[in-house]
């Protein structure tokens, strides 16, 4: 069937606008600000035969376009008892998932009695149970420790809920009130979806959307296929390290060696550290969908199907730590590891073309989660917060300044929303001057923030990461500024012995925290830097005159 250029973007259009209406309704009746305001989820339509990612929503979180892809296959695997109105809830890591706090539904959808696609969501729940108050044991040494873990149930059996199944899961998780919420929220987004899509169906037919849907996923192939010719054949290698496992104070390696061959990109992580005792190993999904996120990030505008990731052919790394194995604990996959598995396909492509590219951005999420309880609102809580961080320069200009973390579009929740949900002030929210790494055009700025402890008592942990070193630049350009951590406890002030990975901080009244996120990279050697545009980071406070004078040479000279 030949389709002309109008219909083929309407119903292109209209897909995405499906998964897009999903996310919304996701957002705005979820009862975690991590979901409602930080947009920590996703929607999307998946094929009924291969479970490949058909459309996304548009506010969905990138990570989620290869894992949740993976999450579709292994439920239509292993359930072959789906029926209509049946709803899948799963979040085991080691079935196409992350870490156990991202929890997946899957609903068939049936259009005219035929199975059609699947609708599938994510959504970041604050806590799965486990030892540490949301779900970042950074001490974990198996999966167990990290929360309840989902194979994938019915939740909902031919349209009616399974009130054994939430009630299992509720009383597996602190502040369950809160959680229930959340899985109708998810809910109702699959059913928004459910009723969109009909109607798109309706409109322009079965047969007319199905040939539309396989003539996009060629289109998107085709594009991918051609930037990936326009780079010069050949191996590159690059290496980027987590700070420690948060159990043993050594580095991991992600050690890359990408191959451009034509059409296609070989990545071959199979040097990289074995499999390590804390939660940062990576799962096969997350590994896998990072470098899908990292290759959008540096070709923005092929469309996302499953036909730009078939370009991109992944060695499974199988010994290394992007492998994990039950019962590995996982809880850093998606949000740490993933951001250096990007880092590393950054630093490859990098020298590639590096007249196309960026230096590395912050790359991690900043995971602080505060939980105890509130004698003021007599309740118990869990906080989940993550902050941006600078983006790398870049070959036109200068990197984003407080960015969201490379592997979605998160935003920073409202200090003030926050402030009203628990029992804790902001003190200082603040551009993180002097973090920017400098070169030709320097990397963004990361943020400065310190939250106290108000009322009650809680418990601190922090899963983050570039504390030993900075983002990376490029050809040139100098790293950004590291993640710093500090915690006041009874007067003391201290830093986790792991730098940005720690558990277990009891805070009491007037206690608080403070992080610092890292900058961005720079581009290009600093000495290249126009010096007017360095009097202008001095002139607004961004950095010193000593800073100025350190960093740029040019600078000096043209005095």
């Amino acid at each position: 069937m030949v389709l002309d250029p109008v219909t083929l973007a309407v119903i292109q259009n209209g897909l995405r606008q499906v998964a897009s209406e999903m996310d919304l309704v996701h957002e705005k009746t979820s009862f975690s600000p991590v979901i409602s305001e930080a947009f920590d989820r996703s929607n999307g339509i998946y094929h009924p035969v291969t479970g490949e990612v058909i459309a996304q929503g548009e506010m969905g979180l990138p990570i989620f376009v290869g894992v949740m892809q993976f999450t579709t296959q292994a439920v239509i695997e292993r359930r072959k008892d789906l029926e209509p109105g049946d709803v899948i809830l799963i979040n085991d890591p080691y079935l196409g998932g992350t870490h156990l706090m991202d929890v997946k539904m899957v609903k068939p959808f049936y259009y005219k009695d035929r199975l059609w696609a699947y609708l599938s969501n994510t959504g970041h729940w604050p806590d799965t149970g486990g030892m540490v108050p949301g779900g970042f044991a950074t001490k974990a040494t198996e999966i167990q420790q990290e929360g309840l873990r989902i194979p994938p149930v019915k939740l909902y059996r031919r349209g009616e809920l399974c009130t054994d199944i939430v009630d299992f899961v509720l009383n597996n998780i602190r502040v369950p009130e809160e959680r229930i919420g959340d899985i109708k929220a998810q809910v109702g987004a699959l059913t928004v979806g459910e009723r969109r899509l009909t109607a798109l169906l309706d409109r322009y037919g079965a047969d007319i959307v199905e040939a539309a849907i396989i003539e996009l996923k060629a289109r998107s192939e085709q594009q991918m296929r051609a930037y990936i010719e326009s780079v010069p054949d050949g191996t590159y290698s690059f290496s980027s390290f987590i700070d420690s496992d948060g159990i043993v104070d050594v580095p991991l390696e992600i050690a890359l060696d990408l191959t451009v061959r034509g059409s296609e990109v070989h990545f071959d992580f199979s040097r990289s550290s074995p499999p390590c005792k804390g939660p940062l190993n990576g799962v096969w999904a997350s590994t896998q969908s990072a470098v899908y996120v990292a290759m959008k990030h540096i070709f923005p505008d092929v469309p996302i199907n499953s036909g730009c990731f078939a370009p991109l052919r992944i060695a499974k790394p199988t010994g290394t730590f992007l492998v994990a194995e039950y019962p590995r604990p996982v809880a850093g996959c998606a949000s740490e590891v993933a951001q250096r598995v990007m880092e590393a396909v950054f630093g490859a492509m990098g020298q590639a073309i590096p007249e196309h590219m960026f230096a590395s951005p912050a790359g991690t999420s900043g995971n602080f989660t505060l939980g105890g309880y509130d004698p003021g609102e007599q309740r118990n809580y869990i906080m989940y917060f993550f902050s941006g961080g600078g983006y790398g320069g870049w070959w036109e200009t200068d990197g984003l300044t407080n960015g969201c973390s490379s592997v979605g579009i998160s935003k920073t929740q409202p200090v003030e929303i926050l402030e009203q949900h628990y029992p804790l002030l902001f003190e200082e929210y603040a551009l993180r001057e002097g973090s920017s790494g400098a070169g030709r055009h320097r990397g963004g700025y990361g943020v400065n923030y310190r939250v106290r402890l108000l009322r009650g008592s809680a418990k601190a942990s922090f899963l983050m990461d570039h504390g030993r070193e900075g983002p990376p630049g490029l050809i040139g350009g100098a790293p950004g500024a590291r993640n710093e951590l500090l915690v006041r406890q009874n007067g003391v002030t201290t830093t986790p012995e792991h730098l940005s990975k720690g558990e277990g901080y009891e805070l009491e009244v007037g206690d608080w925290v403070q992080v610092r996120t890292p900058g961005g990279g720079g581009y290009g050697e600093p000495s290249e830097r126009d010096p007017a545009r360095v009097r202008v980071d001095i002139k607004r406070g961004y950095i010193t005159a000593e800073e100025a004078e350190r960093w740029y040479p040019s600078v000096e000279a043209a005095e």
